[in-house]
């Protein structure tokens, strides 16, 4: 019989995924109900309580709380400096979301900053003592080590956001190239003709991502990319507000500008009002987060909406699944979920 011992049909340990087949829901689901969460109705629960004893499928979190290594406890990891996380709404969104649905579960939420090397070293020994039971990592650059780290630990590990193309851990991402056209194609409908764009920082995967929207817009209209018309910056207010100073120096007949975030949009509002430039008469602004900022600025901005409370949401699901189901590295291979959520473009007075 199935259930007896911890293998499968086929002699091998069951997976998440075959009790979620048999009881007929998702993973997401399942790892609910492994981990106690009570945003599951009592007649699913049952199901799925019955295929695990079916299967005699038995959960890793189950086998190393009995070795005495579980720590219920997730940590969510910020490689940047503490003075930018505060000043930027999409980490507060972000945290929003997983504090709201972690709260569904026993599980305890630590913040972790490690903008500098001294606390990436520190952040190393801690976890690779296990005392977390899985991590998220939030606002990654390509050369951040702490991915790879966390891999060789065999920790859980999802990040906001693919490092790459080829992100072999699990990922949450807004469609930030669909996000960056949308902007473009709105400004283009607008009747504008010579079209900036302050970029976030290019070894950040989503803003590459953003900036290819960006391109695609303008040669599926037909229009030449002027790279002159497209200037790097940093996701902060005073790098906006420099790239735009840059931008009416090198080119002051631009007539829109896409920023690759709202932050940055408030930054070159400041350099256009300087300028003696109206919004959006002289020049067009677009965003993108769809913030708060957006909503209260003079004039309101235009923004790409990227459901930043609703990722971190399901970062929180994909590692629950992670935990739930934790293989060791060498299994996995290049199966890791990349989920990537829609945006929505708000048009405000600013275009």
């Amino acid at each position: 019989m199935a259930g007896h011992g911890t293998r499968g049909r086929s002699g091998r340990r069951p997976t998440l995924e075959e009790v979620a087949v048999l009881a007929g829901v998702g993973r997401g689901t399942v790892s609910r109900v492994i981990n106690g969460s009570p945003r599951v109705s009592d007649a699913t629960r049952a199901a799925v309580e019955a295929a695990v004893a079916e299967l005699g499928y038995v959960p890793n979190t189950a086998a190393r709380a009995l070795a005495a290594n579980r720590t219920d406890a997730i940590a969510l990891v910020v490689p940047e400096p503490e003075t930018r996380f505060f000043a930027e709404p999409y980490f507060s969104e972000m945290l929003r979301g997983v504090g709201a649905e972690l709260a569904e579960t026993e599980m305890q939420l630590l913040l972790i900053f490690a903008g500098g090397d001294r606390e990436r070293r520190r952040l190393a020994q801690y976890l690779a003592a296990h005392r977390v039971d899985g991590v998220l990592l939030v606002s990654v650059h390509a050369a951040d080590p702490l991915p790879d780290l966390l891999a060789q630990l065999d920790i859980p590990t999802v990040i906001s956001g693919p490092r790459s193309e080829r992100e072999t851990l699990p990922s949450v991402d807004s469609d930030n190239h669909g996000g960056g056209r949308s902007a473009v194609e709105h400004l283009i409908a607008r009747g504008r003709r010579r079209i900036a764009t302050i970029t976030g920082p290019f070894d950040v995967y989503g803003a590459q991502r953003r900036i290819d929207g960006y391109r695609a817009a303008l040669r599926d209209a037909g229009r030449e990319v002027d790279e002159a018309l497209i200037v790097p910056g940093d996701f902060t207010e005073e790098g906006g507000r420099r790239a735009m100073a840059r931008l009416l120096d090198l080119r002051p007949e631009v007539d829109a500008v896409f920023a690759a975030s709202d932050v940055m949009a408030a930054g070159a509002r400041q350099a256009l009002r300087a300028a003696g430039r109206r919004i959006p008469e002289d020049v067009a602004l677009a965003g993108y987060d769809d913030s708060v900022i957006a909503r209260h600025m003079d004039p309101p901005l235009t923004s790409v909406r990227q459901p930043i409370e609703e990722m971190g949401r399901a970062m929180i699901d994909l590692l629950l699944e992670e935990i739930a189901d934790h293989r060791p590295a060498a299994s996995r291979g290049l199966d890791r979920r990349q989920v990537v959520l829609r945006t929505e473009l708000m048009v405000r007075a600013s275009s």
